[in-house]
């Protein structure tokens, strides 16, 4: 009984020890992404706009980018569920918490989806 109530506590995972690996793994890519942009900035204090543009246009920092959005993303929807399943209960909210969780979710889900593909387009459309 305590594996099927762990299962239904999440919904990106089904597992709280998935989610838990996602949170912390994806603080450690956006940590590397921070730190790895902090250190370009500080090692390269004359970029204009053209060097931060080819900067950019590399590859290599173009993947690492979108990795980094992505880890972003699931670290987003992680924390954003377990507010709207922590706050947006029923026994708080009544009989319309199921519903206004679903809504609250689903925005959420949109929102995310949003970002990353801007996000995507902004690092490889041009």
């Amino acid at each position: 009984m305590g594996h099927d109530m762990v299962i239904n506590a999440t919904s990106l995972s089904r597992s709280g020890l998935s989610d838990w690996m996602i949170q912390r793994l994806s603080a450690v890519i956006l940590a590397a992404y921070t730190v790895f942009i902090l250190a370009t900035l500080a090692t390269n204090p004359e970029m204009d706009y053209d060097s931060w543009r080819d900067f950019f246009g590399k590859n290599s920092v173009r993947l690492f980018s979108v990795i980094s959005l992505l880890a972003l993303c699931g670290h987003a929807w992680v924390g954003m569920w377990t507010v709207g399943t922590d706050y947006l209960t029923g026994r708080q909210l009544g009989a319309k918490g199921a519903f206004i969780r679903r809504v609250y979710q689903s925005f959420c889900v949109l929102l995310i989806a949003v970002y990353l593909l801007w996000g995507i387009q902004i690092f490889w459309g041009s």
